[in-house]
């Protein structure tokens, strides 16, 4: 799901279980229902919010997945089996310095001889596919049915609806922001001059004192810019045009009917055709960092002194580029399922989606196809603050309102402390729909060219529960998918907090109404009961 950043308009009982294939007990205490969780008033420190999914709610107070005590006390002296994750995304750095060493080779491909040595139709397929090619921008899905000027589409008024009324919003938000940035650099200039220096200070400012109705004039628009927080009137300045350059992206690529951005060759409504792209499954642009970041939520290396550690060991990323900076296509992401389920992935995830799909049934066919095979879904629920039962997003498992498979988890994000704003104020949620929560607020985690940084959405929480879903099927591995799925929703923690439902400042409800499950993903839980069925 793509979200634009506007900053201005804007406790236990004892158990002892036994694991699979080893005389050795779990000595382990399953967190349960948390009835007297102690808030976190404290900000987060440096090493908090670098690795707070992985902390745990009543040893730190913060609502992370307790990996560190999965780690610790479950599986420390275990050893697992490799665990294959398809990430179908945007590209994937794959020399990253957390993430060169969990990527996944076709061991069956001779590297760069330009021949198809393993027959599966895909030319020096090493680390994966890119179905995306050289493609990097596109339009979103209901902007493809206008252009498609297909008005017997029966979704053909909606999507005219929702573009008359995201093309004026933006447009708008261009003409303010627009104004915004001419009205600070134009006081700023004249401040500049007054003080004779660019790089003044904020109290030097306020200190000024003058006649001059003129500069009385830019003296309080630097003052008011010192009001949005941000820092210097320089970096104010910085953070506005970067969201002015996010209101013309979305202007004059995502809503621009007119883009012809696809550059495959292929045609994305003829599904006969499946062989297109190429084998770089990189980035094609530093800007491109959505798939690296989730790679590293999953896999980053654990304990080698860089950056962060990703949720599970014992993983390579197998890396399928198919999200361009706009809206996926149908055709991509159901061959691309395909493609990792064919190529040995126990687990997929999509950090993906959108509200408008013309070959939904495709990709859910490709979806049951992986669920037959014993392959896991994971997959990010959306972040547009909606109830995904009312409006659904897709891909989605339903079907004539029941699920077409039981092993398809849609995830909803929270924040990193516990209280009525749990839930982050941009997940989508839904009592059938949202299966399970999971971090997803500033998560800090890989970007291209071996740096780092923090990011929010959905598209991170789905990541956190493949890691777990991950450490399940590598510690236990005659699990089924289906009971993966089961042991992630029935093993997290119910929450008894009241939280604020997302997009209604006003609304209240109980942790629990906005999922199916109800619950908080937890790996040391989930590891303790996978450990309990493995060995019954």
């Amino acid at each position: 799901m793509k979200r634009l950043n506007l900053f201005i308009l804007g406790i236990a009982t004892t158990a002892v279980l036994f694991g699979c294939g080893s005389s050795a007990a779990i000595l382990s205490t399953p967190i349960e229902n948390i009835d007297n969780t102690p808030l976190k008033y404290t900000e987060l420190t440096e090493n908090e919010s670098k690795n707070w999914m992985h902390l745990d709610l009543v040893k730190d107070t913060i609502p992370g997945m307790s990996v560190n005590k999965a780690y610790n006390e479950v599986i420390k002296n275990k050893k697992g089996q490799t665990v294959i994750v398809a990430v179908i995304d945007a590209g994937i750095d794959t020399k990253h310095e957390d993430l060169d060493d969990v990527i996944w080779v076709n061991k069956k491909e001779i590297p760069n001889n330009n021949k198809d040595d393993d027959n599966n139709g895909y030319v020096d397929d090493i680390h994966g596919w890119n179905f995306l090619g050289d493609t990097y921008d596109e339009q979103l899905e209901y902007v493809r049915i206008l252009a498609s000027g297909n008005k017997n589409n029966p979704r053909y008024a909606e999507a005219q609806a929702e573009y008359n009324k995201e093309y004026q919003e933006y447009r708008g938000l261009k003409a303010q922001y627009d104004q915004i940035v001419q009205q600070i650099e134009t006081s700023h200039k004249a401040v500049a001059k007054h003080l004779k220096k660019e790089n003044y200070t904020k109290e030097e400012v306020f200190a000024i004192k003058t006649t001059d109705q003129a500069l009385l004039r830019d003296v309080s628009v630097i003052q008011q810019t010192y009001g949005f927080g941000i820092g210097s009137v320089k970096e104010t300045i910085d953070a506005i045009k970067s969201d002015l350059k996010n209101i013309n992206e979305r202007l004059n690529v995502h809503l621009n009917k007119n883009l012809k951005g696809r550059k495959t060759g292929d045609d994305p409504n003829d599904f006969s055709q499946t062989v297109y792209g190429n084998n770089n499954v990189n980035p094609a642009k530093k800007e491109e960092l959505h798939g690296t970041h989730v790679a590293g939520v999953i896999a980053a290396e654990r304990n080698n002194g860089k950056g962060m550690n990703g949720v599970a060991n014992n993983v390579k990323i197998m890396a399928l580029r198919a999200v361009p900076n706009g809206d996926e296509y149908d055709k991509d992401v159901a061959l691309a399922i395909r493609y990792a389920v064919d190529n040995g992935a126990k687990i997929i995830n999509g950090s993906f989606g959108k509200y408008y799909s013309p070959h939904s049934d495709k990709v859910q066919e490709a979806i049951k196809y992986a669920s037959k095979n014993d392959v896991l879904f994971v997959s990010s629920s959306g972040n547009d603050a909606l109830n995904v039962d009312k409006k659904p997003s897709f891909p989605n498992d339903q079907k004539n309102d029941s699920e077409i498979v039981d092993t398809f988890i849609s995830v909803g994000a929270i924040n990193s402390k516990y209280g009525s704003n749990l839930v982050a104020s941009f997940s989508n949620y839904g009592k059938k729909n949202v299966d399970v929560f999971a971090p997803g607020y500033q998560i800090y985690s890989p970007k291209p060219n071996n740096e780092y940084d923090f990011i929010d959405g959905t598209s991170f929480s789905a990541p956190a529960v493949s890691g777990v879903a991950a450490l399940i099927r590598s510690y236990y591995p005659k699990l089924t998918a289906t009971q993966v799925k089961q042991i992630i929703m029935d093993s997290g923690l119910q929450l008894p907090a009241k939280v604020t439902v997302p997009g209604s400042e006003n609304s209240v409800k109980s942790f629990g109404e906005l999922s199916k499950s109800s619950k908080l993903v937890n790996a040391y839980n989930a590891l303790i009961m996978a450990s309990k069925i493995s060995s019954n």
